[in-house]
């Protein structure tokens, strides 16, 4: 059984993101919270209300014990980026890229094997 969670247009850069994802993957779950909960990065605090999500899910829908649930899956894409222009000195411009991401967090009962 897996159960997913997903946030969409998180305001911040995926590469920023992956950072933290990557600190999470195959965890279980009380121990993924943990360093979620003490993590400095900005990001952290998104994933961790998408794992939140992902464990009601899996409580609520699917009956599964939350004792033994692993972050079976972390996938951070690319979201779309907001375009915008500062002014410069002597009528020039810069551009800004304010960049966006996409989270999904899937749960599995057992830890999967590395095959």
């Amino acid at each position: 059984m897996e159960t997913t969670a997903t946030l969409k247009y998180a305001r911040f850069p995926a590469q920023k993101a992956r950072l933290v994802a990557d600190q999470i993957r195959g965890l279980p779950i009380e121990q993924a919270v943990d360093i979620l909960k003490f993590s400095k990065k900005r990001a952290a605090r998104a994933i961790k209300k998408v794992l939140e999500s992902a464990i009601s899910n899996a409580e609520f829908n699917e009956g599964a014990d939350i004792d033994e649930l692993y972050v079976s899956q972390v996938v951070i894409d690319k979201g779309p980026t907001l375009k915008r222009l500062m002014t410069r000195a002597k009528g020039r411009a810069d551009h800004i890229l304010k960049r966006s991401c996409h989270i999904k967090i899937a749960l599995c009962d057992k830890k999967e094997e590395n095959k």
